[in-house]
């Protein structure tokens, strides 16, 4: 019998073996569609990448060039300083002084470990929280701000104190801030605040806001060269800050001085806090003064946001008021255009006009005048500021047909109201305007007579503002031409044109001189001014009757006008009577100054 042989056989090969029969696997030849799958997938890969590189190398090759750069050399920015502000005269209403500022190069305090003597020196001699500049540091974008500031305008001692601690990172810097001139031209000038997303100063109220692309200027570069390692190899200045262009403002500083003082001593003796003054070149549009109080100290802005007086709210260019008896001149100049009476014709008021009511025939409307007046005609109706003249006239009663609001609308348009004058300043409102369609859609109630005998003396739903209300003043006295208001030297543009109107503007300005000359004048205490004035005083009821702003326009010398001015204090005692002692003398302290010869 045959001897059988016997191969020994490998653990691992039966295990396979074994493995490969129960389930029934086959070794089978690959086919070619794989191996050309394959290939199709690696040159489709190869094709990304190169073109990846490609795009890189060339399209975006400066980008990142340049991030590779900022990797190993870190470029700072030096802020510009911001322009000069001056007044007419060229004295300066806002200037620039130097500082000291407490710098962090965050990479260098990584690199060089120097986290807690950073940490330790902002809290020891900077009093800065820990936690304040750790929060600090984490929301900076180190690729676009590796180098940021941590504490502006620090005293003389913080600044040696960290330049003899010797920690690279954190150094000194010479630094600005604003300097604004006085507490009066707060709301003229405005102030500037610290943008994080942007890293500097943006102007945020008043003309350092409006002109602040003007006064902003143009940083500076530098660079600071690193090798791979981190180590400094030299600095170099890419560009030197551009100090942001000067601008030349029409204030009148000294004139603007007195009536902000004037004003405040007027409200000060009223026991009252709240108002506002403005002086306009009827001229040219040119602001001499503007005023408006309270007013707050621009170089300490935090410690007025929480003000309950409002003090960074302008009462001038953001406030809207009910003008009261200061509206007259623009009904009369619409009564005459419209022929609604001639300028003799007269009309009596016993000091009230009563108006039939259909659901009570017994209790009839009764909406009064100031005062009994008399006959008056359109002059002394303006001089006396006759309620009743301007209900009849412009309302209509028995059998005088009045303008009507419709017409009355008109004039509104005409004379500027309802829009924003354009001044250069932010902020402005346009004002109110009631017409019997909002009326009814507002309050589902139809436009009565009453609500259009209440717009004829600037009570009601109107409102306007004081710039407005200067405007319409400043058509009487130029005879129509009014020019935009503004605060900027060598701007001026005409606002509208009403010259079609100078014949009854002139007889307008007749009543408001009459107002000064006449004896029963409501300006009569202005008749011993060393100039001829015309003048409009106006009272206007607010919060349901229970407080009384007090309102005067004018202008002089009426002949040949080269101011008009505004005063307002609100919540005043005794109506227009408290705003013409304050009129009076920034009048006075205008003729003595600047046009006595």
């Amino acid at each position: 019998m045959a001897k059988i042989k016997r191969k020994s056989a490998d653990f691992d090969e039966v295990i396979s073996d074994s493995f490969s029969r129960n389930l029934g696997a086959k070794e089978l030849p690959l086919k070619g569609r794989v191996f050309t799958m394959s290939i199709i997938a690696i040159t489709f890969i190869a094709f990304l990448i190169l073109g990846r590189l490609f795009v890189i190398g060339g399209f975006e090759h400066a980008y990142y060039k340049s991030l590779a750069s900022d990797n190993v050399n870190q470029e700072t920015i030096t802020l510009a300083p911001r322009g000069i502000i001056f007044d007419r005269f060229g004295k300066e209403l806002v200037k620039n002084e130097a500082i000291f500022n407490v710098r962090l190069q965050i990479t260098d305090m990584v690199k060089n470990g120097e986290r807690e003597a950073v940490l330790d020196a902002s809290g020891e001699i900077l009093e800065l929280p820990k936690d304040d500049l750790l929060k600090l540091i984490s929301e900076t974008d180190l690729e676009k701000h590796p180098d940021i500031v941590i504490k502006r305008d620090i005293t003389t001692k913080e600044a040696l104190d960290i330049k003899s601690l010797g920690i690279e990172s954190l150094y000194v810097e010479n630094g600005y801030k604003r300097q604004y001139k006085s507490d009066s031209l707060s709301h003229i000038t405005g102030f500037v605040g610290w943008s994080d997303s942007d890293k500097e100063f943006k102007g945020r109220d008043g003309l350092e806001a409006y002109y602040d692309d003007t006064l902003h200027g143009q940083n500076g570069k530098k660079v600071v060269y690193q090798d791979a390692l981190g180590e400094t190899k030299g600095a170099e200045i890419l560009s030197d800050p551009v100090q942001g262009n000067e601008l030349k403002t029409t204030i009148d500083y000294d004139f603007q001085e007195y009536m902000h003082g004037r004003l405040l001593s007027g409200l000060e003796g009223l026991g009252r806090t709240s108002g506002a003054a403005l002086a306009i070149d009827p001229r040219n549009g040119e602001v001499l003064a503007l005023v408006s109080l309270p007013t707050f100290d621009a170089n300490k802005i935090g410690d007025y946001l929480e003000g309950t007086d409002r003090p960074l709210f302008n009462r001038v260019v953001s406030g809207a008021y009910n003008p009261g008896s200061t509206i007259k001149p623009v009904d009369a100049t619409a009564i005459l255009k419209e022929k609604v009476v001639s300028p003799d014709y007269q009309i009596f008021s016993p000091g009230f006009i009563e108006i039939p009511n259909p659901y009570f025939p017994d209790k009839p409307s009764r909406f009064l005048d100031w005062r009994p007046q008399g006959w008056v005609d359109i002059y002394s109706a303006l001089a006396r500021s006759s309620n009743v003249y301007f209900y009849e006239t412009v309302g209509g009663f028995e059998g005088l047909k009045g303008l009507g609001i419709e017409r009355l609308r008109i004039y509104w348009d005409k004379f500027g109201f309802g829009k924003p004058t354009g001044i250069d300043l932010p902020g402005e409102v346009a004002g109110f305007l009631p017409s019997p369609e909002e009326k009814e859609k507002r309050t589902g109630s139809p436009w009565r007579v009453g609500d259009t005998y209440n717009v004829a003396i600037g009570q009601g739903d109107i409102s306007v503002n004081l710039l407005q209300l200067l405007d319409a003043i400043s058509a009487v006295a130029t005879g129509g031409k009014v020019y935009t208001p503004h605060l900027k030297m060598g701007e001026s543009n005409i606002l509208f044109d009403i010259s079609d109107m100078s014949p009854e503007l002139a007889k307008v300005k007749i009543g408001m001189e009459d107002g000064v000359n006449k004896s029963y004048g409501t300006s009569f205490s202005l008749k011993d001014l060393p100039f001829k004035v015309a003048a409009k005083t106006g009272s206007a009821q607010i919060s349901n009757n229970t407080k009384t702003n007090a309102l005067f326009v004018g202008f002089a010398p009426s002949d040949n006008p080269q101011i008009a001015i505004l005063i307002l204090v609100e919540d005043a005692r005794e109506g227009s009577l408290n705003a013409i002692p304050v009129a009076k003398d920034v009048l006075k302290w205008y003729y003595e100054n600047r046009l006595k010869k």
